[in-house]
C-alpha cells in the first residue's frame, strides 16, 4: 500500500491521470495529508531546534530529494510554514528563512518574556515530578554539553531548545504553548547567531547559569524567581546576538 500511494502522490504531482485503477483517490488524499502533516513537523523541529539560520535557502525539490518524498506534501507543508511567517518564498520559487530586523528581533523578545515568562510561572504551579525531572534532565544535557572540551553548538541548540519546551509544555496551557511555538518558528533560526557561534560562545556563555536556576526555582515552586531566570535568559542571549551586529536595520 506504502508504496501505491507513493506512486500515486508522484503521478498527481506530474499531473497525469492519477493513482492507479482500483486505488480509492480518498486513501491517496488522506496519505497525502499524512504525509504533508510529516513533513510540516521535520521542517517545524528544524527552525524551532534552530538548525536553520537566517537568510539559509532551499528548493521544494532539494527539500523532497532530502526527506525522500515528492514534491507535494513539501509544497503543502511549506505553504503552512509561510503562513506562520516562518519561511518566505522567493520570486524564484526558492524557499528562504526569513532575515530578522534588528527592530523586529527586540519585539519578539520582548513578547516572549511576557508569554515565556507566564508559562514558567504556571509550570511551576502546576508540573508534576515527572515534568520537573524532565526538564531538569535536558537542563543536565545541556551542562554537559557545555563542559565538553569542544562544545557542539547544534547539539547544545537542541537541549536548550528541549529545556524551554519541556517547562512550557508542564503549564499545561496548550493555548499559550501554540503562541510560543509561533514565536519561536520566527526565532530559532536568529538562535544560530548564538550557540553556534563557536565553543567558546557555548562554554563561556550565560545560558546554563540561568538553566541552573530555572531548575532550583522549580524544584523550589518558586514562580517568581523561575520567571526572573528565564527572562535573565531570554535577555542575555539577546544581547549577544544584537552585539554581533548581524541583523539587518
Amino acid at each position: 500500500m506504502e508504496h501505491k500511494t507513493a506512486s500515486a502522490d508522484e503521478d498527481v504531482e506530474a499531473g497525469t491521470e492519477g493513482p492507479p485503477p482500483g486505488l480509492d483517490t480518498r486513501v491517496v488524499r488522506i496519505v497525502r495529508q499524512t504525509l504533508a502533516d510529516q513533513v510540516y513537523g521535520d521542517l517545524k523541529e528544524l527552525l524551532l531546534a534552530g538548525r536553520a539560520a537566517p537568510g539559509e535557502r532551499f528548493t521544494l525539490r532539494g527539500l523532497a530529494s532530502a526527506i525522500g518524498t515528492s514534491a507535494m506534501p513539501v509544497r503543502e507543508a511549506v505553504s503552512r510554514l509561510v503562513a506562520e511567517n516562518a519561511l518566505e518564498v522567493l520570486p524564484n520559487r526558492a524557499v528562504r528563512v526569513p532575515l530578522m530586523p534588528r527592530a523586529r528581533f527586540k519585539e519578539l523578545r520582548l513578547i516572549r518574556c511576557s508569554l515565556e515568562g507566564l508559562a514558567t510561572e504556571t509550570a511551576v504551579r502546576a508540573a508534576s515530578d515527572a515534568e520537573i525531572a524532565e526538564v531538569e534532565g535536558f537542563e543536565r544535557l545541556f551542562a554537559a554539553e557545555r563542559d565538553k572540551p569542544e562544545p557542539d553548538g547544534a547539539a547544545a541548540m537542541c537541549h536548550n531548545k528541549d529545556l524551554h519546551f519541556a517547562l512550557y509544555r508542564a503549564a499545561h496551557l496548550p493555548t499559550l504553548f501554540q503562541m510560543i511555538e509561533g514565536l519561536w518558528l520566527q526565532i530559532g533560526p536568529v538562535l544560530n547567531l548564538d550557540f553556534r557561534a563557536g565553543p567558546d560562545r557555548v562554554r563561556q556563555g550565560e545560558a546554563h547559569i540561568r538553566h541552573a536556576a530555572m531548575v532550583a526555582a522549580l524544584k523550589a515552586r518558586d514562580p517568581e524567581a523561575a520567571r526572573t531566570a528565564l527572562v535573565a535568559d531570554i535577555w542575555s542571549a539577546g544581547d549577544f546576538i544584537l552585539s554581533r551586529n548581524v541583523l539587518p536595520d
